[in-house]
Formats: structure tokens, sequence, C-alpha cells
């Protein structure tokens, strides 16, 4: 069981950035891939971001591909996203989730998900 809780949003001007952390309570994140999805307003939750248990196989969705960078300390329970050149059309709330080994790009596949924290980019 992994209890995820999400930090580091706010409000930002665009061609900012921001960092956003998930930190999980429970011994086993360090099994656990990682993944950060996001969703606006009247939208679909989409996928941002997901890597491996060990940090490898990190993967990208084309719309943030070169802007984002998801990173994690696994000493530090917590995976990270690293956000720059940020448009208004990040302008979302992006929520951290887990699933055993290996990341995937489904929201279905994973099975623990964090409360999301809002990141809002103004233009």
């Amino acid at each position: 069981q992994l209890q995820l809780t999400e930090s580091g949003g706010g409000m930002v001007q665009t061609g900012g950035s921001l960092r956003l952390s998930c930190t999980a309570s429970g011994p086993t994140f360090s099994n656990h891939a990682m993944g950060w999805f996001r969703q606006a307003p009247e939208k679909a939750r989409e996928f941002v971001a997901t890597v491996d248990w060990n940090g490898g196989n990190a993967v990208y969705a084309d719309s943030v591909k070169g802007r984002f960078t998801i990173s994690r300390d696994n000493a530090k329970n917590t995976v990270y996203l690293q956000m720059n050149s940020l448009k208004p059309e990040d302008t979302a709330v992006y929520y951290c989730a887990a699933r055993w080994a290996a990341g995937n790009r489904d929201a279905y596949m994973y099975d623990y998900w964090g409360q999301g924290t809002q990141v809002t980019v103004s233009s």
C-alpha cells in the first residue's frame, strides 16, 4: 500500500519553471514505477511522463518532451517532475501515480494516486 502526496504546484508566467514533488509513504516505493498525469478542466486525464522503479526508461508525452524531466530519489521515496518553458496549455491539475515495476502511459494501469496539485500558467 502506498500513499502519494504531491506538492510544488502554483502559478507561473509563460516560460517559467516549476518542480513538482510526489512523496510516498510505504516500504515498497522503490519497487514501483511512477507516473505523472494531468487533467485540465473539462478534459480527460492525460499522460505526462513515467519512470521505471530504478529510475530508468523515462518516457514523455510528445507535448512535454524536451521541456519536462521526470526523476526519482528512492532514498527519499520521492519522484519529481521538473517543468521548464511552461505554456498556458500546461495548466492542469497534476497527479502522480504508482504501479509495480515498469512504467506505462495508460492511467488505468496504475494502482495508487495522489490527490493532485494545481499548476496554472498565465499568458
